[in-house]
């Protein structure tokens, strides 16, 4: 049975679809099969994996909203292992469209149903708000992954973040769990990156990766190709930063 995780941070710029996908590439390329999905009005996983979401007939909104199935939805990405549900920029209007839905929280969960057994890894790409789609992924997912950026206001908002988690395990999905706190843009040269790093741990213990995602211009460069950064430059430190962080997934999941 696939292990469904969801990448969340109300807070815009702070690496989500970068490590979303990256983490699933890096995944793939451990030999695990893993599919995207991009949960995001912005489409910038599905474009930066070179899907033209200009030409998709059937993206993550016409799953929620128009009946489609998950596996008329899915496309392949440029890595062997690993396959991409895109999105498309309708996903915007799709809060309102929810709202007078029955099972309004639960349509993701339902749509996973059926496909989680041919994974072993769903990865969802959230977008920067705590909307109705961000608490379907929510409520669909075992897990959430938190990306932090090493920056000043980096804890503000997190609280925001845990209370919603919170509600969604009492009310919606007793499974959810937190797997882990993920700090991005890391300059270790920057004494407040390092402070940051610390109060994470002081704060949330052992639910902090040890792997931190360090600032890295092939990172940014990687979409515009079309590509994830362990396929444009697997020699790079934001690939291994990536690989790193896939490997410490799996065992943790593995010592569990």
């Amino acid at each position: 049975m696939g292990k469904i995780i969801a990448i969340a941070n109300q807070k815009g710029g702070v690496g989500k679809t970068t490590t979303s996908m990256n983490l699933a590439a890096s995944l793939a390329l451990l030999d695990k099969k893993v599919l995207l999905v991009d949960a995001d009005p912005q489409a910038n996983a599905s474009s930066g994996l070179g899907v033209d979401v200009r030409s998709v007939k059937n993206s993550i909104y016409e799953c929620l909203i128009n009946h489609s199935t998950i596996e008329e939805s899915v496309c392949d990405s440029p890595v062997p292992g690993m396959s991409i549900v895109p999105s498309h920029i309708n996903l915007v209007g799709a809060e309102l469209e929810l709202l007078n839905m029955p099972q309004r929280e639960r349509r993701m969960e339902a749509l996973f149903a059926p496909i989680r057994g041919l994974y072993d890894y769903i990865i969802i790409d959230c977008s920067p708000s705590l909307g109705l789609i961000t608490v379907n992924a929510l409520t669909a997912a075992d897990s959430v992954i938190i990306p932090v950026q090493a920056e000043y206001f980096a804890l503000e908002g997190i609280s925001k973040l845990l209370n919603t988690i919170k509600i969604i395990k009492a009310k919606l999905n007793t499974r959810l769990e937190i797997e882990g706190f993920l700090l991005t843009m890391y300059d270790s040269r920057l004494r407040l990156a390092n402070q940051i790093y610390e109060e994470l741990k002081g704060h949330f213990g052992r639910m902090v990766f040890d792997t931190v995602i360090q600032r890295n211009i092939r990172l940014s460069e990687a979409p515009s190709h079309g590509l994830p950064v362990v396929m444009y430059d697997s020699e790079s430190r934001g690939s291994i930063n990536h690989m790193q962080l896939a490997k410490e997934l799996i065992k943790r999941n593995n010592d569990k």
